[in-house]
């Protein structure tokens, strides 16, 4: 019986000749991923299990990068990365990206040229960028969004700090194989539609638990057109629907954009031909419509003009998912020559994505002045409001408002107060609500 992407994957770290969907199998990892917020769970459940003096076990393999709570004067989270720091040190681990800005209990300055800071931004964005991010391996990630990386081709899924610490002590993890449900996504994307608006409908269609503990594969015509960026909004969101990762298979633009950005070898990994697979759904995005996700669920789906007219107080544009650069570039489309009528707040995923913001241009002017001139407050690289955070935290929602955002989650307080209500959109229908003060189809909007 043939394999899917997933199944290989799983087989060749189990240094096993197969594997089927339920088998339970041990795994070695090429990657573990922490950050400020679970990292100093995963690094005290290393120390209780392993010993007060205890090496990890290869310092190369483990990636820490600091980006939930940064820019705020939280002592709390200040402590956090102080804890980092110390292990990293104490561990010789390499590939750590320090906010060096943050120091004492004030609040930190913010860097003034994101490219000379070791300071990189939103987990899920900067591996990535670094290099850490690389078809056929196993990355794992104290972060739920982990399954962001399955758009390079490889496995990867969100775990606990208790596996963490174990994963920093051995290097392997026990792994239930998940059967893989197919999505074949065809057709042209309209200029108005974006892989926000497809993921959610997907997730619409299957609800929160649809795809609980599956790995959820796209492919297809569509995702042949598809940027990384729009490839890794699709699998960022597969945690939404349940499910345990998310997978593109990679091809040309997958090792176009990694072999860019590392040297480590590493090996594409397809589906056999008899794979088998739980589940197939075809979607033609050519005729899909502009979504929304109304509070407090990603499953509660609706055509925005069926919500069109909804009156808001915010508009929110960042995330790991909604922060890339595709995303300011879809938005300043609707932006440019407006200006927006609500609070709009714009927070890149990454300090690259920032500098691009004042490289890249959009009808004759920069992303960065596209935002400014119509009145949006721009940011520094973080996950920012998208988790809530601490009170001082940028663009939190701190009252009963109505935030129409690009980013994952619209849980009760996911943005700060539990009496927010979150819609979530892609940057095309967030921007042209923002400039319109209420829920408004970008088609409205497009030339």
């Amino acid at each position: 019986m043939g394999m899917t992407i997933t199944e290989k994957i799983l087989a060749k770290h189990a240094r096993r000749h197969e594997v089927t969907a339920g088998d339970n199998v041990w795994v070695d990892v090429d990657v573990l991923m922490t950050h400020d917020v679970c990292g100093p769970g995963a690094i005290a459940v290393f120390t209780e299990q392993f010993g007060a003096d205890a090496k990890v076990w290869d310092p190369g393999k483990i990636v820490i990068i600091p980006d939930h709570y940064i820019f705020t004067a939280d002592a709390k989270a200040h402590r956090n990365i102080d804890i980092l720091r110390r292990f990293v040190a104490e561990q010789g681990i390499a590939n750590y990206y320090d906010p060096d800005f943050v120091q004492g209990d004030g609040m930190p300055r913010p860097y003034d040229d994101p490219t000379q800071t070791p300071y990189q931004g939103v987990c899920h964005s900067v591996l990535p960028e670094k290099g850490h991010t690389r078809p056929g391996e196993i990355l794992l990630g104290t972060d739920s969004h982990t399954c962001t990386a399955g758009a390079f081709g490889q496995f990867a899924t969100g775990i606990g700090n208790t596996e963490a610490g174990f994963v920093m002590g051995t290097g392997k993890l026990w792994l239930k194989v998940p059967p893989t449900l197919r999505f074949i996504l065809d057709g042209a994307m309209p200029p108005y539609l974006m892989a926000k608006d497809v993921i959610l409908r997907i997730i619409g269609d299957l609800g929160v638990a649809g795809a609980a503990y599956c790995a959820m594969e796209f492919t297809g015509s569509a995702i042949k057109g598809m940027s990384i960026d729009e490839r890794m909004t699709l699998c960022n969101m597969a945690i939404e629907a349940g499910g345990k990762n998310g997978v593109v298979p990679a091809d040309e633009v997958t090792v176009e954009y990694v072999r860019a950005r590392t040297d480590v070898p590493f090996e594409c990994v397809g589906n056999d031909p008899d794979a088998v697979f739980q589940s197939e759904r075809t979607y033609d995005v050519s005729t899909a419509e502009p979504v929304v996700a109304r509070p407090h669920s990603p499953d509660n789906v609706a055509t925005v003009r069926d919500v069109a007219g909804t009156p808001l107080d915010r508009a929110y544009i960042g995330s790991c998912t909604g922060g890339k650069l595709a995303d300011f570039e879809a938005a300043a489309r609707i932006l440019a020559g407006r200006s927006v009528k609500i609070d709009t707040f714009c927070v890149p995923a990454n300090t690259r994505i920032d500098a691009d913001l004042s490289r890249k241009t959009c009808l004759g002017k920069t992303l960065r002045r596209i935002l400014q001139d119509a009145g949006c407050q721009i940011g520094p690289a973080s996950c920012a409001a998208c988790l809530g955070g601490p009170d001082d935290t940028f663009g939190r929602a701190n009252s009963a408002i109505k935030v129409i955002s690009a980013t994952n989650r619209n849980f009760p307080g996911r943005m700060g107060s539990q009496d927010a209500q979150v819609f979530l959109a892609s940057p095309l229908t967030v921007a042209a609500s923002a400039v319109a003060g209420r829920i408004t189809d970008p088609r409205d909007l497009l030339q």
